[in-house]
């Protein structure tokens, strides 16, 4: 098959579009409000875009209590969702109104950020605090800002580890095994038995693609 997306007539009877973009990384934010009313909820479509300085991005789809939040405060945190926290972080998934603190609602324990007034998940392996840079509002099929699509870019100005998970001078993601959104209500867990490591291939004296070998700590 093959169509156009515009029209999006593909004839399934589910969107395969976020079944086709997958693994994706869970950004479990954390925001306040200006009331001070904390707010935690899960965004599939997330992940990092740059280092040096770090950045990561967010979309969002409509003027969700978390954008409102990031808009008002300029700072979020991003916990990473694990194995151990899916029944937290599906929780803090429902649809409720912003005056719903889902830390409290999920019993997820806040912690609030170092670096930037948000709280993030004190049972997160590990957790990013972040600045706001911009907010981009998508063009799209004539929406007004409460049902439109926007991206959120942030820089990361902290970084927060339980020590537990760094195992040799790494940042254990086998021991943390990280949830990822598939398509349709699907996650996976990434761990030890879906885990390897290997270089990057190297072109021979022919111009050909070399075999890569086993990862040796290296990078390039």
């Amino acid at each position: 098959m093959h169509y156009d997306t515009l029209k999006n007539e593909h004839g399934l009877p589910h969107d395969p579009f976020k079944a086709i973009v997958t693994p994706r990384p869970i950004g479990w934010v954390g925001s306040k409000a200006s009331n001070g009313t904390l707010n935690l909820a899960p965004y599939s479509y997330f992940n990092a875009v740059a280092d040096r300085p770090y950045y990561v991005t967010i979309g969002s789809n409509g003027l969700k209590d978390t954008m409102a939040n990031i808009e008002e405060t300029g700072v979020f945190t991003v916990s990473l969702a694990t194995e151990a926290l899916f029944d937290h972080m599906n929780g803090s998934s429902v649809a409720s109104g912003p005056e719903i603190d889902e830390f409290a609602l999920t019993g997820a324990t806040p912690q609030m950020g170092k670096f930037v007034d948000a709280p993030f998940v004190a049972e997160s392996p590990a957790a990013f605090e972040c600045k706001l840079y911009q907010i981009i509002d998508l063009p799209g099929a004539n929406r007004d800002k409460k049902t439109g699509n926007f991206v959120i870019l942030a820089q990361v100005v902290g970084t927060y580890i339980n020590d537990d998970f760094i195992t040799d001078g790494r940042f254990d993601t086998r021991k943390a095994r990280p949830l990822a959104r598939c398509g349709y209500m699907d996650y996976a867990v990434i761990g030890s038995e879906n885990m390897f490591e290997t270089n990057r291939p190297e072109l021979d004296e022919h111009g050909r693609l070399k075999a890569p070998e086993k990862w040796d700590g290296t990078y390039r």
